[in-house]
């Protein structure tokens, strides 16, 4: 019998750690499942007396809130943080600004020597600094002698239009600067005659002069536009554009086609340039900045509503 209780105190002496380290464990266990799930629980906050739902601060968005009270927090701070940035971008008003401009690139090829020109006055709307509708209406001429020709090709000072708008993608900066694209639908009635015209018989071997009167032509026609502007000094600026275009109607003549346009040019490319000088008359004093508040576990916590 003492042998019997010699031995089972021993065998109690060796099981009593591994019981008592096992319960600490078990223990352990159950604090950190309660803690998973106080952590994980949300409450709906509501306000005294009334039992009212509270809404979200001004500040925040009510989707980051809703992220927060799941118990998230670190996942709601940085979608808090990243809508932030995201608007924190300057924002214009509708009416931003009004500019006019002058091409002077005919201009300046004619006095080159260039035998055409059209020359004209763009009214540009800035709306937002984003959207901007263009009108453009000029002048357009045009005389050439070929120099294996016979004959004067003279297009009389007519008018033309063009009417479009142009998108900048610079939107987020100071009107100062701008990078766009745009279209444009033109239009022209003209008028345009030869002169001049040398036919030689070669069998009465004599020179046969004669001209073909004014004709009268209507022209209509597309432009797809890349450009910039750049402020110079206060309100003055410089820009370049660069169009691609092509004819979509115009009128039969009898005694053949046109070889100048006003507005379009002449019928030998699909590209054109212009060259402009702007004055711009700004509608705004200060843009303004949307911004949200940095994001914290305060301004996350509705406000309490009266």
């Amino acid at each position: 019998m003492k042998h019997v209780m010699r031995l089972f105190l021993i065998a109690f002496a060796l099981l009593a750690p591994i019981w008592a380290h096992a319960a600490v464990a078990s223990d352990s266990v159950a604090s950190d499942s309660a803690a998973t799930t106080r952590q994980h629980r949300f409450i709906t906050p509501v306000k005294t007396k009334t039992n009212k739902v509270l809404p979200p601060s001004k500040d925040v968005d009510p989707k980051v809130l809703e992220v927060f009270l799941t118990g998230d927090t670190l996942k709601a701070l940085e979608q808090a943080r990243k809508d932030s940035i995201s608007r924190s971008y300057t924002r214009y008003p509708l009416l931003t600004d009004f500019t006019v401009g002058l091409n002077f690139a005919d201009m300046v090829l004619a006095i080159a020597g260039q035998d055409y020109m059209s020359a004209d006055v763009n009214f540009t709307l800035n709306m937002w600094n984003r959207l901007q509708p263009v009108l453009e209406v000029g002048l357009g001429r045009a005389k050439n002698t070929p120099e294996d020709g016979n004959y004067t090709y003279v297009g009389k000072l007519s008018p033309y239009m063009r009417i479009g708008a142009n998108y900048n993608f610079l939107f987020k900066h100071k009107p100062d600067y701008l990078f766009f694209l745009g279209a444009r639908l033109g239009g022209s009635l003209f008028k345009y005659q030869i002169q001049d015209i040398n036919h030689h018989n070669g069998y009465w071997d004599e020179t046969i002069k004669t001209e073909i009167t004014t004709q009268n032509g209507r022209a209509l026609w597309y432009e797809a536009v890349a450009g910039m502007r750049v402020k110079i000094w206060k309100p003055i600026s410089l820009g370049w554009q660069i169009k691609f275009h092509g004819l979509i109607k115009e009128n039969t003549v009898s005694q053949g086609q046109p070889w100048f346009i006003p507005g379009y040019g002449t019928r030998r490319g699909s590209l054109a340039f212009a060259f402009n000088i702007y004055y711009t008359i700004p509608f705004y004093k200060t843009a303004s900045t949307q911004e949200t508040k940095p994001a914290t576990d305060a301004n996350l916590t509705p406000t309490p509503q009266n």
